[in-house]
């Protein structure tokens, strides 16, 4: 199995509104660390997962629209409970879109929230 990764980041606000979520049903922010790894079963004719410029442009185009942004606020997650691991689903299924034209492996987005603390979703 070969892979690329792509590293990068985003600030964000958002609240967590359901008491489970203790004091983080306030509003808060996050700055997470952004790692996008594409695979594949086999290189390109260019013997390559994929372009790496093309991979960080593309990670780059969607996490721009979410970068200083206020998730509550976001017309595609309003009402949303935006936790760590819906916000890695949201951003795996962005690229995915994006990618097909020119990668069909796997995607899998980790945020790390913290140097303790790390969610991903893999698809």
């Amino acid at each position: 199995m070969y892979s690329v990764q792509i590293r990068d980041h985003i600030m964000i606000a958002h609240s967590l509104p359901h008491e489970f979520f203790g004091p983080a049903q306030k509003m808060h922010g996050a700055t997470y660390v952004v790692d996008a790894i594409f695979t594949s079963k086999n290189l390109d004719p260019h013997n390559v997962v994929l372009d790496m410029g093309k991979a960080h442009e593309i990670v780059k185009e969607v996490l721009s629209p979410l970068n200083y942004q206020n998730l509550d606020e976001h017309p595609e997650m309003k009402g949303d409970i935006t936790t760590t691991e819906y916000l890695a689903k949201y951003i795996h299924d962005k690229l995915k879109e994006k990618s097909a034209p020119f990668f069909q492996g796997k995607i899998k987005i980790t945020l790390g929230e913290s140097h303790v603390a790390w969610a991903s979703y893999e698809g």
